[in-house]
């Protein structure tokens, strides 16, 4: 059942090159693999971020994928120190402060990649 199994986000690069950088120097993500098409990420557990070639990128502004972490607090301070720009927003139903948002069921903040994909970080108020 799909339930019961690991998910891989992939997401769509135009420079793969500035994504496994990013994702590998300024993430800190361990690389499990590569090609000229694509580099695969480890993550938590037994989940992976693939990163493939693109010639179109995304045109999606929305969040493509989030990591759930336990101090959102610290991950943000993390990757400020390693040179990643945290978002910040303020429009109606969404206001960030130092980063960081109160979304109700938990605190969240995100960055974007060298692809334009924009990528969470989710800490539970109760996990």
């Amino acid at each position: 059942m799909l339930s019961n199994s690991p998910i891989d986000v992939v997401l769509l690069a135009m420079d793969l090159a500035a994504a496994k950088d990013f994702y590998a120097d300024k993430i800190g993500l361990p690389v499990l693999s590569e090609s000229p098409a694509a580099v695969t990420f480890q993550c938590g557990g037994d989940t992976h971020l693939v990163v493939t070639k693109s010639s179109v990128g995304t045109r999606d502004e929305q969040t493509q994928a989030t990591f759930r972490v336990a101090d959102v607090r610290a991950e943000v301070s993390e990757l400020r120190q390693r040179g990643v720009k945290i978002e910040d927003y303020d429009m109606p139903g969404l206001k960030t402060q130092d980063g960081i948002a109160d979304i109700g069921f938990a605190w969240m903040a995100w960055f974007i990649d060298p692809g334009q994909n924009c990528l969470g970080m989710m800490q539970l108020k109760n996990p």
